[in-house]
């Protein structure tokens, strides 16, 4: 029986026998590019990735005169609220940032861009005749300066929010039966276990996808892919050793597609000796549990000098109608940004983004609560400003 189903293509920049192939294998089909790539997403630590707005026009223009059929991937790129960006894991994993803005033809916050403007051109030119107005682009806001006046360490509040599950061997966070649910999904994960002293802690390549590590409350480091030991400091009696492993996305595409299992997915060693009898505490940081920490009792004011893993809290005011705005957090090392409740996304001091885009949706007239989980190093102020920074740019070769 003859399959129906079309072949298709995907690139950004045209070499002439890709379209030749694809009609010798479907003759007197219709051709179709599936994905034109008119931009590129970014990593973290990465740059910017950008793509020549005219050398995109001219490419579709190219494909549309062969007589081939287009689909711009992406026409607008949007954001990867929440815990929800992916990643990419070939020689090495790089987990995609908050903003999918793309560099495309509509920008993370629907504006024009010199790509939307340069396509308009050309359409109108192969149709003969202008096109409609497009609408008007929605107005942005600069709300200043939004102190973070109170906060509550993670091992402080810990306790009253999370139930622990106690495991002999650790499991990963999709096999963490919690609250009769089929295991965690996103957001983090903490291990904790006693050990009796000092040495070397070993991950055997068993984090997914970064864990940072304490001894009590004390930061020792961190783990993930290419840092796989520590050296845990002599001490004195039973300490806690603590796992808080976060999951920075999964694969969505690419051979390590099927291997996504988050959290700890094997024993990790002290020395020689691998680590039993585990306290497990989900942090997906749902509603429900934004909710708790919101009527916990233990916030108190922001001291002069505090280091995380906490939650700070401040006010957001909105004294009209919401606009549009982006929060810059200088000064913040990494961690997430809650919204009245609801997770903006993800943060971190190595960028390329700098600022994260926040819908006039998300906001409401009057106090607005923001709340931010930051990792290791907090500042004191987040910014609202007006106009994104999505980091140095590097042009698509």
């Amino acid at each position: 029986m003859e399959r129906e189903a079309l072949s298709t293509v995907n690139f950004q920049k045209l070499e002439p026998s890709i379209l030749v192939y694809l009609n010798t294998v479907q003759h007197k089909k219709p051709m179709m590019v599936m994905e034109y790539w008119t931009g590129w997403f970014d990593s973290w630590g990465g740059p910017h990735n950008i793509f020549d707005a005219d050398e995109m026009v001219n490419t579709v223009e190219k494909v549309l005169k062969s007589g081939a059929s287009i689909n711009l991937y992406m026409f607008h790129g949007g954001t990867n609220f929440g815990f929800m960006n992916g990643a990419l894991h070939f020689d090495e994993y790089k987990a995609d940032i908050t903003s999918y803005d793309y560099d495309a033809v509509l920008t993370e916050a629907g504006d024009y861009t010199s790509k939307f403007f340069k396509l308009r051109q050309l359409f109108s030119k192969i149709v003969g005749e202008p096109l409609p107005v497009p609408p008007v682009i929605s107005t942005k806001a600069s709300y200043g300066a939004i102190l973070m006046q109170q906060y509550v360490s993670l091992w402080e509040v810990l306790p009253s929010l999370v139930e622990p599950i106690k495991l002999k061997h650790p499991v990963t966070m999709e096999s963490l039966q919690v609250n009769d649910s089929n295991g965690q999904s996103y957001g983090y994960i903490l291990y904790e276990t006693v050990v009796p002293g000092g040495g070397r802690l070993y991950s055997q390549d068993h984090v997914r996808d970064r864990a940072q590590v304490f001894v009590n409350t004390q930061y020792i480091g961190y783990l993930d892919y290419t840092m796989q030991d520590l050296p845990i400091p002599n001490g004195q009696g039973y300490r806690q050793l603590r796992l808080l492993v976060e999951n920075c996305g999964r694969v969505n595409y690419g051979p390590m597609l099927n291997n996504q299992r988050k959290g700890l997915i094997g024993d990790i060693f002290l020395n020689q000796t691998s680590l039993r009898n585990f306290k497990i505490y989900s942090l997906e940081m749902k509603p429900g549990f934004m909710e708790s920490l919101r009527e916990s009792s233990s916030w108190s004011p922001v001291p002069d000098s505090v280091e995380g893993p906490a939650f700070f809290r401040g006010t957001l005011q909105v004294q009209y109608m919401p606009q549009d705005t982006f929060l810059k957090l200088e000064g913040w090392e990494k961690g997430v940004v809650f919204v009245n409740g609801k997770n903006l996304g993800r943060y971190w001091k190595i960028g390329p983004q700098e600022t994260l885009y926040l819908p006039k949706t998300w906001l409401h007239q009057g106090d607005n609560e923001i709340v931010i989980f930051e990792e290791r190093v907090a500042g004191r102020i987040i910014q609202s400003v007006d106009l994104p920074f999505l980091g140095r740019t590097h042009y698509v070769d």
